[in-house]
């Protein structure tokens, strides 16, 4: 088997970390699941929630694209933490002059901002809420109102969660929590992701309501498990809690990781973007070799 060195930078969005490679300089088309997996893995790998790459747009509109990989080597449709990162990665390398950057990815083109103050700002785009776009079967769950939403009872193992279901180009099932340092992440967490009213899995969202413009938050994602932060988990848990009358724009959203700020203008339209506010950090450089 021929190997394959690679260029890459190790980055963090609130202790959401990342691997970012170049996909223009150099060709990243014939690696393998099990190769993102192993670039991925903490102990023998590089160490990474996921893996982004910069690639040329396939549309017009956009000055890059961008895809995402899970740990788990499964491709995802987003990550808002990533989409810093992002920005910050292709700013440093000179790809782009542009402060305001225009990228692709699945399901959309996202406009990225990075401020004079190091921060970054990414316009979402609006929230999903069709549950058939989700995507969410709700057929046969329990339901009631709360606020201006819906939620649904997610039956688990031992237990069972009352859940809004939000996408932000990526599924969530948001649960409001007393505490998130108790609540059962670890274990509700892997069962709501693999529930079978959610066909493309989900990212689970615990909420911890500190007032109405500010959360606390951890989310147990898709093929990654629980990270130290999660920027569309935050989107969609400040939607949730909007729609259930308990949070108004701006909410700063506490992670394990760091501070996001989102803000969503949902008294003029529900589809009015939803805007997060974040950092983005480079951590090192380097070169690895894939077998």
């Amino acid at each position: 088997m021929t190997s394959t060195r690679l260029r890459f930078t190790k980055m963090h969005g609130a202790g959401n970390d990342f691997i970012v490679l170049d996909g223009i300089s150099q060709d990243l088309s014939k690696i393998t699941k099990d190769q993102w997996q192993a670039l991925a893995h903490r102990q023998f790998g590089i160490g990474a929630d996921q893996i982004l790459l910069v690639e040329k747009p396939s549309v017009t509109g956009a000055e890059f694209r961008y895809r995402i990989f899970n740990s788990d080597g499964s491709e995802v449709e987003q990550c808002g933490n990533g989409s810093r990162c992002f920005v910050r990665f292709v700013r440093e390398k000179g790809l782009t002059k542009n402060k305001t950057v225009k990228v692709q990815v699945a399901h959309t083109i996202l406009s990225l901002t990075e401020n004079d103050d190091g921060q970054v700002t990414v316009n979402m785009g609006a929230p999903i809420l069709s549950t058939e776009l989700v995507p969410f079967n709700s057929l046969g769950l329990e339901s009631k109102s709360d606020g201006s939403s819906i939620i649904y009872e997610l039956n688990l193992s031992n237990d069972s969660a009352w859940v809004g279901a939000v996408s932000m180009g990526n599924p969530h099932a948001v649960q409001i929590v007393a505490d998130v340092e108790t609540a059962p992440v670890a274990i509700q967490g892997p069962q709501i992701e693999k529930h079978p009213a959610f066909p493309k899995k989900v990212n689970a969202g615990f909420m911890q309501i500190q007032n109405r413009h500010e959360i606390k938050l951890r989310v147990f994602e898709r093929g990654s498990g629980e990270t130290l932060a999660c920027g569309t988990g935050a989107c969609a848990a400040v939607v949730s809690g909007i729609l259930r009358g308990q949070l108004d724009s701006p909410v700063k959203v506490h992670t394990r990781g760091g501070d996001l700020s989102i803000a969503w203008d949902n008294k003029t339209s529900l589809e009015s973007p939803v805007m997060m506010t974040g950092p983005a950090q480079t951590v090192f450089e380097g070169e690895v070799t894939l077998g």
